[in-house]
């Protein structure tokens, strides 16, 4: 085996390790590319935009009903007024569900019992009564069924009609060409424009009761009932870029 000795004074060679150029090189280019688009973002003139609001409303026939009714009672006691009550809704129950078969449901809403005071001036109020209150609530598609579901009740005990809308059950159809409708109304307003955004915002209007009905309801004929039309509104919000 052959050996080789160092002498003294004699310096191991040192490998010579050398950093890559390239990094160096692309670090100017990197900062041009930045600068280049920075000063072209600044020189990108801003967007200018005006909103626009349509409206419009589409009408159907309504295929819902829904009626509220109300039985009072009032008794000395507030036991006496309770159990009144009690009997009386049920009757008015048993004879909306005699009339209406399984054509809607009939729920049972809101119950009050509440005394009644008599009041004079310089003097405590005292009580001299109670009145009970309770309500029973129809849902119902038989349109044609809703004069006689008030006539019944009433017969039965009931002695208020708190409410009745008529609505639809799917809004999908008028609701889209009530959106239609008022997109084009926005359109109309900026013609020119070209649409950046768009929201929209609908809801179905209920058709309430006529003050009318309630007078009819005291006389002895039939309570007459015609759902007329639910009107279905729209608005669209349109953002438009200027030209």
């Amino acid at each position: 085996m052959l050996l080789c000795e160092r002498t003294e004074g004699e310096r191991p060679m040192k490998k010579n390790r050398m950093l890559p150029a390239v990094p160096i090189l692309a670090l100017p280019l990197m900062i041009f590319a930045i600068s280049a688009s920075a000063q072209s973002i600044a020189n990108t003139p801003a967007m200018r935009t005006i909103e626009v609001d349509g409206s419009g409303e589409a009408r159907t026939s309504p295929d819902t009903a829904d009626l509220d009714l109300a039985i009072d009672t009032q008794a000395k006691t507030a036991e006496e007024a309770a159990s009144r009550n009690a009997a009386l809704a049920a009757k008015v129950i048993d004879a909306l569900k005699a009339k209406l078969g399984d054509k809607g449901k009939i729920t049972t809403g809101g119950y009050a019992l509440n005394p009644e005071y008599d009041q004079r001036p310089n003097e405590r109020p005292t009580i001299i009564g109670y009145t009970a209150q309770n309500t029973v609530t129809v849902n119902t598609g038989a349109l044609d069924l809703v004069g006689a579901l008030i006539d019944s009740a009433i017969a039965a005990g009931a002695n208020r009609v708190n409410s009745l809308n008529f609505s639809i059950k799917d809004d999908t159809k008028p609701r889209t060409e009530a959106i239609t409708i008022a997109t084009r109304d926005a359109h109309a307003q900026a013609s020119a424009l070209a649409v950046v955004k768009a929201t929209t915002v609908s809801e179905v209007r209920p058709i309430p009761m006529q003050r009318g009905m309630a007078m009819a309801m005291s006389a002895k004929v039939a309570t007459p009932v015609e759902p007329g039309e639910v009107t279905v509104p729209a608005t669209v919000s349109l953002t438009f870029e200027i030209e």
